[in-house]
């Protein structure tokens, strides 16, 4: 039985998350993927709400707020009240999440031995499947990547 796209997109996100998580454990580091876009928003050294973390991650603020709260649990983020508005928590890095930071960067920027290279070529492959046909998911890709090798990628094995 053929596959929908959305669970055809679901299980290409499944397989980049473990690639990506592998690769922060290769780089010795102890930290989650879905952190990053929390971490890139705070990344500036300004204070941020939630709201603010979310539309500047593109993410909706359920999500934000989900793992707002595992990175606070964790230690990589303290919160505390705006001066403005007490009922908004001010979101920041910790003296740990500072610390993390420059080994994060370090990961994402682009080395072609590296995972995080392997997950961009992936990300191309996608974008670049759907070059020519009628596929939302490819075209969204293409539209949000547009930057990237052309590379084939081949349909992973199941178990």
């Amino acid at each position: 039985m053929k596959q929908g796209l959305g669970t055809q997109l679901r299980h290409l996100i499944e397989l980049l998350d473990g690639a990506v998580q592998q690769s922060y454990v290769d780089a010795g580091l102890e930290y989650r993927p879905r952190y990053t876009p929390v971490m890139r928003a705070l990344a500036g050294g300004q204070p941020c709400t939630v709201s603010q973390v979310a539309e500047s991650a593109g993410i909706t603020q359920p999500a934000a707020t989900q793992t707002v709260a595992l990175m606070l649990k964790e230690g990589w983020l303290v919160a505390q009240a705006s001066p403005t508005d007490a009922r908004q928590k001010l979101l920041r890095l910790s003296p740990q999440g500072k610390r993390l930071l420059p080994k994060l960067q370090a990961c994402w920027r682009h080395d072609s031995g590296s995972g995080f290279a392997r997950c961009r070529l992936a990300i191309s492959a996608v974008r670049d499947a759907g070059a020519g046909h009628c596929c939302p998911g490819a075209a969204l890709f293409r539209r949000t990547y547009p930057q990237g090798e052309g590379v084939t990628m081949q349909q992973p094995k199941r178990p």
